[in-house]
């Protein structure tokens, strides 16, 4: 069925309000991303506190063992947790981060037990036979993240606490440049003995040295507690800013593929159109002549 110029003038009409549709998601996509982002940036300063208050304390002390571990635990068990996403125009953005935890945890010894953030991410770990004890909502704001990774720390050590696991891992697309994003993982516990005189060896910035108050081991656990929550922070930060990546980058494409497509409906509308002019005009000069004819006659 060939098209008439007001069917192309519809067409063109909802094309035109589809594209406004993406251009307002591509802005609201990269304003999530610089708002993510920043958070990131602004936790860097905190680490680094949190960092030279673990090295005072360790540097008191001989490292200890890996901390975090406990002897009744089961060796084997790994304890994961995912970060996805729950909303869709995100590309691959669940299946990269999925299948890279599924070969991680495929080449690490013992049995893993899931927690996922984000049911799209939840869906495709459970298709692939991974045993998952936990989903969490994905937060729609930086401060919808400080309440996640508190649930998170609450599940997951009331699991080690009955000696499920002693490993614990985080998996989670981090951003880079040009809207593009990659999967990376973390050990968050246990905290080994190498951990332990690495940030010993952190120098403290000015020459009044720290002295741990209070008892360092109240104090040991305090840091530890934060560095964890501040490794958890992050890395839900870095996913949502490489889910609203892959989103502005769908969005880019489908801006790209919309002009396109308006530039093809006007080119036809205006080929349409011209034919319409063109017929009324071989029919008025075909009128004309045989007027003219029949007053000759």
């Amino acid at each position: 069925m060939s098209d008439t110029t007001e069917s192309l003038r519809r067409k063109i009409s909802s094309a035109g309000d589809l594209q406004s549709v993406v251009r307002t998601m591509k802005a609201l996509a990269a304003s999530s991303i610089a708002q993510y982002e920043k958070s990131v940036r602004a936790l860097a300063d905190y680490y680094r506190t949190v960092e030279l208050g673990l090295g005072a304390c360790f540097r008191e002390s001989e490292p200890a063992a890996p901390m975090g571990e406990r002897k009744e635990a089961d060796a084997g068990a790994i304890g994961a947790i995912v970060f996805g996403s729950d909303q869709g125009l995100v590309g691959k953005f669940n299946e990269v981060v999925a299948d890279y935890t599924i070969k991680t945890l495929a080449s690490l010894p013992g049995k893993p037990q899931v927690w996922a953030v984000g049911e799209r991410v939840h869906a495709r770990l459970a298709d692939a036979g991974l045993p998952l004890i936990g989903l969490f909502a994905v937060p729609n704001s930086v401060k919808a993240i400080t309440p996640l990774v508190g649930q998170i720390q609450i599940e997951s050590e009331a699991h080690r606490a009955k000696g499920q696991y002693a490993r614990v891992y985080v998996f989670h697309n981090r951003p880079l440049s040009g809207a593009l994003y990659e999967p990376v993982s973390q050990r968050l516990l246990p905290l080994d003995a190498q951990w332990q005189r690495d940030l010993a060896k952190v120098r403290w910035p000015t020459g009044n040295l720290p002295e741990v108050m209070r008892g360092g081991a109240a104090t040991l656990r305090a840091l530890i507690r934060e560095y964890l929550f501040i490794s958890l922070f992050r890395a839900c930060a870095e996913s949502l800013a490489s889910e609203n990546a892959s989103r502005l980058a769908a969005m880019q494409r489908a801006d790209k593929n919309i002009d396109e497509l308006l530039e093809n409906l006007h080119r036809t509308f205006h080929r349409l159109r011209q034919s319409g002019i063109d017929e009324e005009l071989f029919d008025v000069i075909s009128g004309f002549e045989a007027l003219s004819k029949g007053h000759k006659d």
